[in-house]
Order: C-alpha cells, then structure tokens, then sequence
C-alpha cells in the first residue's frame, strides 16, 4: 500500500508541473484534451516507475516549504555574491597572466547524494572552479581551481559557505 501511495503522489507531482508548464497550450481553452490525456499517462508511467525511488531517497524532503526558502535565499545571497566575486576574479586573473590551476581534494562532510550535487553544481557554475569527480565513499570532492594557493585546502578556501547552505537546503 505504500509503494501504491509513492507512485501515486509522484504521479500527481509530475502531472502538476506538466498542467504549469504546458498552460494556455491548447486553443479554445488553457489545456487541449489530448494534451491533458497525455500528461496524465506520461506522468502515471514516470510516477509508476520513480516514485518508490525518489522517496526511498528522501525526496520527501525537497517538498518541505521552508527548503524552497532556503534555496531562494541562498540564490540571491551567497551565491549570487560568490558569482559576482568570482567573475570579476577570473577576468583579473586572465588580464594579468596570474593564475595557478590545479586540482585539490577536499571534504565537505556532506552525505547525501542530493547534497553533493547541490554543492557540485554551485561549485561548477561559480568561475574558475569545476567538480570534476566525488567520491562515493568518502565524500571527496575533486575540484579544478584556477589558482591553487594551498594542495591541501578546506572546502571554506575553495568554495566558501556553499557547503553550509547544502547543508541547510538539502541535508
């Protein structure tokens, strides 16, 4: 009976971000009929088939309102600050040839899979930074840096409060 009610909440999850995203898509109306028929299948067979997986996982979690929050502030604070900081950084470094790229490990402490990509991908999208491997095991991640000052750095050096805030949204 569970599993039943996973696939059945993830099925009408899906089918309500397909009805926000497909608005005003039909003619006379906001939905064309053939257009909700087949939102409705397509999100019964990804809820079918995902849904024991992602609340296995704790998926449960990212539906928590005040995580939405979390991340909203995270957006335009920090990270959005980082990514200003770390432009106008990179164009420096570019100007004046100074620059010493190399690749560091270091540990998060994060430890779920979500909370590693959520770190992994803010790291990405900063400049002069890209994850290029975490390691399952332990939690390492592998980062290229634009300018290696330490071969051994924390993850505050590299990647400043990001782990703090993966931590908050998604662990």
């Amino acid at each position: 009976m569970r599993r039943l009610a996973e696939r059945t909440t993830t099925g009408v999850l899906v089918f309500a971000v397909y009805l926000l995203f497909s608005a005003f898509s039909g003619r006379w109306a906001v939905w064309a009929p053939d257009e909700l028929l087949a939102g409705a299948l397509i999100a019964l067979l990804v809820g079918w088939f995902t849904g024991p997986l992602v609340w296995e996982r704790g998926g449960w979690r990212l539906l928590q309102p005040q995580r939405w929050v979390l991340f909203l502030l995270y957006l335009v604070g920090p990270f959005l600050y980082a990514m200003a900081r770390a432009n106008l950084d990179v164009a420096w470094r570019v100007i004046t040839g100074r620059i010493n790229p190399g690749i560091v490990r270091f540990n998060p402490g994060l430890r779920t899979d979500f909370g590693r990509t959520f770190l992994a991908n803010s790291i990405t999208l900063t400049p002069g930074t890209l994850t290029l491997d975490v390691d399952d095991g332990s939690g390492d991640f592998f980062v290229h840096w634009i300018n290696v000052t330490d071969p051994s750095p924390s993850a505050d050096k590299v990647c400043g409060p990001f782990p703090a805030w993966a931590r908050r949204v998604a662990e």
